[in-house]
């Protein structure tokens, strides 16, 4: 594994190798991330100072930023020290003053002496009604005009560097540029009608008007496709990777399936059934499976996993399905539980309950291959448990799985298939930057039969009206959910703000039929709690938000989230989908503290306009921005220097697949184009993918 080419030493040498950096400026310059000059070129302009020369000030509109040339006339020393030296000067049809602070003796005689020429460029402003530009940013003489920039970019600024460090900085970066030869697709560069990396790089940083600063101008898109190919790349490489791994073809004969669907009082949706169809594909073909399977709250994955855990065990093997908690795990199995029966096969579930001989017996029914499906949550990893025939891993997963997690998941089994399921609808972008390593299938339509459920917005000064509601839904036989305000970040506080909302609810409803639970409980009561309200026992559970996504309480109608103004959106519609699972119809009461702000208003009205899981993420993800939306620190999206997520995602899909097709014909990147490519990846720090490059 060769190092860095050498090529690029130069953008990579230390800040203070640019003329007029020093040790002080290059630590001041880390807070923009800027640690090499590589980092330079990344950081763009994002405005301009048109400084193009004008015939004069007159009917100008102020204060803005002009550029002019003038005539010196009087000067006009400052009266009393510290104050204002003034220079009288004219233009071609209107006269002005430049105004200088600290001004030093004769100095500015002696610079602008009575009569003489000079251009001028700055920020003109009134003052008493007359026009003055305090310290010209420019002061030149006519022969000299070129000295000063006709469009002059601004760069974002830290502590203690100025806008000439930076404009110096990015030039001394810009003659350091290489020619790095092409990695783009010759006819997608022709149809964007994007420039070389070079002169875009060039373009970028020396825009001649505002249109040049738009995301889409074609060098700004150009370099923002480059950091999103390169990305796409290191994930495409780490797919080929796991696709090079042998898979084991399951091909089963769709008797056990045909049973269940022959069981179902409903056909599956169109979604579901194509789902199915390239999951099984997958399955059947010698390449290892890696896929996502991405459902909206209720849209039938839970069927989708079982007819692949079948195909599994019709093929002669064995599936898992892991669920991130033990009452998941429970709800899968007892979900699954049926449909077992109807295809005649042995479910079982493992979890960190079981113990001691019951454990062993249930381990031995694993290696014999009597036990065809097992259920459970991570005690599945544990070294004791080994499969006879594990084909598919299925991981339902809640707290995000990253890229290492599925790759160790194979571990268990020969070359097992991994589907992994998430109940989080994720904006097509945000999708494609997190799993672009995966294949993805969508459900997005919910099947026959599901209620919609209605959302009210309410003012929490209404909050008695609030409970007798309830009261009335548990005179009915109903249940409800009391989500608590996740309030500050401290789990005390959450904790306090549950409990008083208990006490409160218990002294108003009664004794014994309100139960709570929060984050500070051993899992154990969390669990009872939890299952004396899936029982039916208590009537209202109030809880802060760990009543999971997948908690499938179908007697629950209502859900009341009290300041609903302080979650996420897509919180916000994953809490909602804990009801409507029953043939009544719902209702999710969002209770708000007045006043609402205006954007606070309108992501709650989203919610109530739509129960389209998709369609609010992404409106999440453009009133709230990448970072918040899954906290970027631990979503494992990566930061973009250019590229904006949001709004080009059309261009992270155009990435992907021109990053597989690049891999597809070129595995090892040994082309002139996959030479290229590998320069693309070091130039945008991506050393891991380049060790992913199949070796020889």
């Amino acid at each position: 594994m060769k190092g860095r080419p050498e090529a690029l030493f130069p953008l990579f040498a230390g800040l203070e190798t640019l003329e007029g950096i020093g040790p002080k400026t290059a630590r001041n310059l880390e807070p923009l991330g800027v640690v090499a000059p590589r980092d330079l070129l990344f950081t763009l302009p994002y405005s301009g100072v048109d400084r193009r020369l004008l015939p004069t000030l007159k009917d100008a509109i102020l204060p803005s930023a002009m550029t002019v040339a003038v005539t010196i006339g009087t000067h006009r020393p400052p009266a009393a020290k510290g104050g204002a030296y003034r220079i009288h000067v004219e233009d071609s049809a209107t006269s002005f003053q430049l105004v200088f602070f600290h001004a030093r003796g004769d100095y500015w005689k002696r610079q602008l002496p009575e009569g003489s020429r000079r251009i001028v460029s700055g920020r003109v402003e009134l003052f008493d009604n007359m026009a003055q530009m305090v310290h010209p940013d420019f002061i030149v003489s006519e022969d000299n005009a070129n000295d000063i920039p006709v469009y002059e970019p601004v760069y974002p600024l830290t502590n203690g560097i100025t806008q000439k460090v930076m404009y110096k900085a990015t030039r001394a970066t810009l003659t350091r540029v290489p020619d790095l030869g092409e990695w783009i697709d010759q006819s997608q560069k022709n149809k964007a009608t994007w420039p070389d990396f070079t002169d875009a790089v060039m373009q970028a940083h020396q825009p001649q008007s505002d249109a040049d600063l738009a995301a889409t101008a074609p060098a700004r898109e150009r370099l923002a496709y480059d950091e999103l190919m390169a990305h796409q790349l290191t994930l495409a490489l780490a797919r080929a990777k796991e696709r090079r791994k042998k898979g084991r073809s399951s091909i089963g004969d769709a008797r056990l399936r045909q049973r269940v669907l022959d069981s179902l009082p409903y056909k599956p949706t169109a979604a579901q059934t194509r789902a199915i169809a390239q999951i099984t594909e997958d399955m059947a073909s010698a390449h290892r499976m890696n896929r996502l399977l991405q459902g909206d709250v209720g849209a039938g994955k839970t069927l989708v996993a079982f007819m692949a855990l079948l195909a599994a065990v019709e093929a002669g093997g064995q599936g898992v399905l892991m669920a991130p908690t033990e009452i998941l795990a429970r709800q899968h199995f007892e979900v699954l539980r049926p449909l077992a029966l109807h295809a005649g096969i042995v479910l079982d579930i493992l979890t960190g309950r079981d113990k001691g001989a019951e454990r062993k017996v249930k381990l031995a029914a694993l290696v014999t291959q009597e036990t065809k499906i097992l259920v459970g949550t991570h005690a599945v990893f544990q070294a004791d448990v080994a499969f006879a025939g594990l084909r598919l891993a299925i991981v339902d997963e809640q707290h995000r799985f990253g890229v290492r997690q599925r790759l160790e998941l194979g571990q268990k089994g020969q070359n097992v298939d991994v589907l992994v399921m998430t109940a989080t609808p994720i904006p097509r972008s945000l999708a494609l930057a997190q799993y672009g390593d995966m294949d993805v299938s969508v459900l997005d339509e919910k099947p026959p039969g599901r209620q919609p459920i209605r959302t009210a917005l309410v003012s929490t000064d209404r909050i008695d009206e609030v409970i007798e509601r309830l009261r009335a839904a548990m005179a009915q036989g109903r249940q409800s959910y009391w989500v608590c305000p996740l309030v500050e970040e401290s789990e005390v506080s959450d904790l306090i703000a549950a409990e008083s909302r208990f006490k409160r609810l218990r002294a108003a409803l009664g004794e014994g039929i309100v139960g709570l639970v929060h984050g500070q409980m051993p899992p154990s009561e969390k669990d009872a709690a939890m299952q004396a309200f899936q029982r039916g026992e208590t009537k209202v559970l109030v809880a802060t938000t760990v009543i999971e996504v997948g908690v499938d309480v179908p007697n629950a109608s209502i859900i009341v989230i009290e300041r609903a103004e302080s979650f996420g959106l897509a919180q916000l519609h994953q809490l909602r989908g804990r009801v409507g699972r029953g043939k009544e119809a719902s209702t999710c009461l969002l209770l708000y503290q007045a006043p609402l702000s205006n954007s606070g208003r309108q992501r709650l009205e989203v919610l109530r306009e739509t129960e389209d899981g998709f369609a609010i993420a992404e409106t999440d993800l453009k009133m709230r921005g990448t970072g918040d939306l899954i906290g970027t620190a631990q979503s494992g999206v990566p930061r973009f220097r250019v590229a904006d997520l949001e709004k080009q995602a059309g261009l992270m899909q155009i990435a992907q697949s021109d990053a597989r097709k690049l891999l597809a014909e070129d595995p090892d990147l040994k082309s002139a184009r996959g030479k290229a490519a590998r320069m693309l990846l070091w130039l945008m720090r991506q050393e891991e993918a380049v060790r992913l490059i199949s070796v020889g």
